[in-house]
Order: C-alpha cells, then structure tokens, then sequence
C-alpha cells in the first residue's frame, strides 16, 4: 500500500474579509501515503514539495469568487501555490520517480497532482532549483510575456515599472535595459530603491511612500513622457500614470497590489487619456503564454549564465513560515522574489 508519512500542511481557515491575517492560515498535520492511489488517474503524480512560491494572486482566491480565471481555495484544504517538487510516485509514464518537477502544487510536505497537465519537468542545468518558483517559472515568464508580447517595446523607449524590486518588476527592468530602454522604477523603501539603481542597473528609481504628489514625481522623472507602463500596484499611481503616458504608449496590467485587501475598490479617474493618447491598456493571464515557454527559455537561460540578469530571491526556511511569508508581499516586506524552503532536495 505504500509508506504512510506525516504531511505538515497550510489550510485555509474560511473566506477572507478586508486584509488577510496569519490567522487565517492553519498549520495543521495530516498523513499520507507515498504512492498514487488505485484507480485515481492515468496522469497523476505525488510530489515531495521542495519549495513553494508565495505569490499576490493567491490573496484572490482567499475569498468566494464566481466566473474567475482561477477557482478559489477550498477553505479546510490546502492552500494551493507554484512550487518545485520531486516525484515520488507516478501513473505518467512520462513522468519517473526521482524526476523534478514545477507547476501548482499544495502548500505541504506532500501533494497528490491528479494531472500532470500543468507541470513542467526541470532539466538538468546549473541554476539553484528555487528559480524555478521565479526567473525560470511563473514570475520570469510574467515579466517575459508582458514586456514582449504586450507591450511590443522600441529601442530607446522610456519605461516604468511600479513594485520594481518584486519578483516579476526587477526583470522588467532588466529585459528593457538590455533592449535599450531608458528604465525608471517604484518601491516602498529606500533601500529597495538602491538595490533598483546599484544593483538592477535602473537608470532611476523612486520611493513612492515619500512622494505625496504623484503625477509631479513621474513628470520629473519623465519630462517627455511614458512610453511603456508595467503595471503592478494600481490605484493611485495608475492615475497618475495615465496622465504621464506618451501617445500611442503601451500599459501591460500584470497586478494592482495596492486593490487586493480592499473591500472597495479605488476608483480610477483618468481613463479618458486612454482615448486621447491612443494608449493601448491591456491585461494578461501568463497561463495563456505557456506554451512559449520554450522560447523564454532560449532567452533567459544564455543570459543567466552569462551574468547579464540579476535574481533576488528573499528565502525564508520551513512550511511554517509560509503565511507570515505571503502577507509580507502585502506589506513590502519582501525583497526579491519571496521563496518558502519546505525540504532539501
């Protein structure tokens, strides 16, 4: 039948109201056995988990959603992330045991996949596996299909990014410096900031918290306008954005961070310059862009091991720590993009 073994797991407590506490997160004990069951699926696979990725569209499917791209959490169940496992066991005989894997898996020891649809094997190269939560999964490819795909960049273009120092915004800014753009960027601390210009090679970089009028701050770092925006924060500093925006720019919306604990959200009152400007907004899913993964791949990889990107990850040890972890991403706690260590490989 299997070894049988304990599985720490972090479980959804009820529907979450207003902003999201660590309380509403349970740590909670179960157990289960290492082998796929009987009769479950042709294409199943259970995973150790290695590490998980603490990401903000998690905070949406906290509460009860109809019609969404993404079905809610269960509350009772595990919470469901990105992360990178091992095979344990498998009925895909494209998939082995000892075998590496990334894709939604639960935020516990062990996850049963009923599909391996979704997952993605982790060939053999020479990066730390956490990239795989990030550079080399969901956030690289997020940051990969917004600035290519949607927002069709041109040389010399000027660019800006808000929540620059996150996950997805520090690759950004990256991909459009070594496309030749002129880079400008926003965070909440000043140190993030430094790490924007010293560290990510922004050509600018500003902390929003200590600007109290917006739209100036972006005409002084823009005098000549925005051509492309990467959005991530919403709310007010939209605002402000399309009234800073270039004709004919390109605004790719990835997030609005700053909406996701409001019960109401902001209002948005400069859509005209979307007319006026000719400016095209538009949102994207990187679900949708999957399958080029391949070719961000033949991208990113050369420029990775060349040294020609810079990845901050901000690790933290032990599935206990994951729903401090999460809301931290909330609060800017972060810097880089958030890992949680669940097991040695």
């Amino acid at each position: 039948m299997g070894e049988e073994m304990s599985n720490k797991q972090i479980i959804l407590k009820d529907y979450v109201k207003g902003f999201v506490k660590e309380s509403d997160m349970i740590l909670k004990t179960s157990f289960v056995k290492l082998k796929v069951p009987k009769g479950c699926c042709n294409d199943a696979v259970l995973v150790k988990n290695l590490y998980l990725s603490c990401d903000p569209y998690m905070r949406g499917r906290m509460v009860k959603m109809e019609g969404s791209y993404i079905d809610s959490f269960t509350p009772g169940e595990a919470i469901m992330g990105y992360g990178v496992a091992k095979i344990v066991d498998s009925s895909d005989p494209e998939f082995k045991k000892g075998d590496l894997v990334w894709g939604i898996t639960g935020w516990e020891e062990y996850t049963l996949i009923k599909s391996t649809k979704a997952l993605f094997k982790i060939p053999s190269i020479d990066v730390p596996l956490s990239f795989y939560t990030g550079i080399l999964g969901m956030a690289g490819m997020t940051a990969y299909i917004g600035f290519y795909e949607i927002c069709s960049p041109k040389e010399r273009e000027s660019v800006f990014i808000s929540a620059a120092s996150g996950a997805v915004g520090q690759l950004v800014g990256q991909f459009a410096k070594l496309f030749g753009c002129y880079v400008v960027g926003s965070a909440g601390s000043k140190d993030k900031v430094d790490l924007l210009k010293n560290k990510f090679g922004f050509d600018d970089a500003f902390n929003y918290k200590e600007e109290p009028d917006l739209n100036a701050t972006l005409k002084r770092y823009f005098p000549n306008g925005i051509d492309i925006y990467f959005e991530n924060v919403g709310g007010k500093l939209l605002d402000a954005v399309l009234t800073n925006m270039r004709n004919h720019g390109r605004i790719a919306v990835c997030g609005m961070i700053s909406q996701y604990n409001l019960e109401e959200p902001e209002a948005t009152s400069n859509l005209m310059f979307l007319i006026t400007k000719r400016i095209r907004m538009e949102g994207f899913l990187v679900f949708d862009y999957f399958h080029l993964y391949d070719k961000y791949l033949e991208m990113v990889l050369p420029l990775i091991k060349q040294g020609k990107l810079t990845y901050l990850e901000d690790i933290v040890q032990g599935i206990e720590t994951a729903p401090a972890a999460l809301i931290g991403l909330f609060a800017g706690r972060n810097v880089g993009k958030q890992v949680v260590v669940v097991a040695p490989k």
